[in-house]
């Protein structure tokens, strides 16, 4: 079984869902609540799982009640965390999210701003079976750690980007870099985002993508960019997409699958995704992914 190590932050989701869209100033009662995992890297190492791969997350977790709950709920999801040790006085994050009819999502998060940048159980390099790494922008030490070691080993190293990163060695360090569409903007000042991708990987060797949401994904690689259109689907909920891409893509690259192949199934499991309730929980399974390619051509 493929496994991945995924890296970043992980939080308890309060996933609350509106039957009309919000107005600003006015109390708003919510017609759905589900409780659940979240955070970019976890809900990436949860796509990974759905996909039949063995995820194991580096995250920091508190030694509280929080933290104990969403542990408990990442294993039984299949994602392994003995490689994390909870650490004493840390908050585990925790969010609340607000879902609206036509799909769109408002997200408030608390992480603790005293949360440490390492810690005694971090790995110095990347375990031995493991295909590659995931890791998000949260944890951003040592996520750069770890893509030094897999790059020196020849691993992949997966930077999902839904944010700019604040070290910017950490895009250098990625074999693949995929940010997201408001990421790439700020950091080009570009509003189309094939000439974003193309500006910003200039110069550089790496894989280099941004993710659009239905508008599809624009990919830089081996010196041309190139637009990957998205599947026509209807969204009921975008909670966790652009997470799940990053983890399918990494499955398909520890598959061997070649890139356009790997993004075009990312695509298929973020579509599948969005045509379902509750956030990163409806991240799909291999099989579906491979259905959903078959009936699409």
């Amino acid at each position: 079984m493929t496994r991945i190590l995924t890296i970043g932050i992980a939080v308890l989701d309060d996933i609350y869902t509106l039957p009309m869209p919000i107005t600003p100033g006015q109390k708003h009662r919510a017609s759905g609540l589900v409780t659940t995992i979240g955070g970019t890297a976890t809900n990436g190492a949860y796509a990974i799982a759905r996909l039949g791969g063995r995820p194991s997350l580096l995250a920091r977790f508190g030694e509280d009640a929080v933290g104990a709950q969403l542990r408990g709920m990442l294993e039984g999801y299949g994602i392994d965390t003995s490689l994390s040790l909870p650490m004493p006085g840390l908050a585990t994050s925790r969010s609340t999210i607000v879902v609206e009819p036509n799909g769109d999502r408002s997200i408030f998060n608390r992480m603790d701003p005293d949360a440490p940048e390492d810690a005694p159980w971090l790995p110095r390099a990347v375990p031995e079976g493991f295909a590659g790494v995931l890791a998000d922008v949260r944890w951003e030490s040592a996520a750069l750690r770890l893509f030094d070691s897999a790059r020196a080993s020849g691993q992949f190293a997966v930077l999902d980007g839904d944010r700019a990163p604040q070290e910017p060695r950490l895009v250098e360090a990625a074999t693949h870099a995929i940010f997201s569409a408001q990421a790439i903007r700020e950091m080009t000042g570009i509003t189309h985002i094939g000439e974003a991708v193309a500006h910003y990987a200039r110069g550089r060797t790496n894989f280099i993508a941004a993710t659009d949401g239905e508008h599809g994904t624009y990919s830089h690689w081996e010196g041309r960019v190139t637009h990957h259109p998205a599947f026509a689907v209807k969204a009921v909920d975008t909670l966790g997409a652009g997470d799940t891409f990053h983890g399918a893509f990494a499955y398909a690259l520890a598959e061997g699958m070649a890139i356009p192949v790997a993004i075009r199934f990312a695509s298929a499991a973020a579509a599948i995704k969005v045509t379902r309730p509750g956030g990163p929980l409806g991240a799909p399974t291999k099989a579906e992914v491979l259905g959903f390619l078959a009936e699409n051509g």
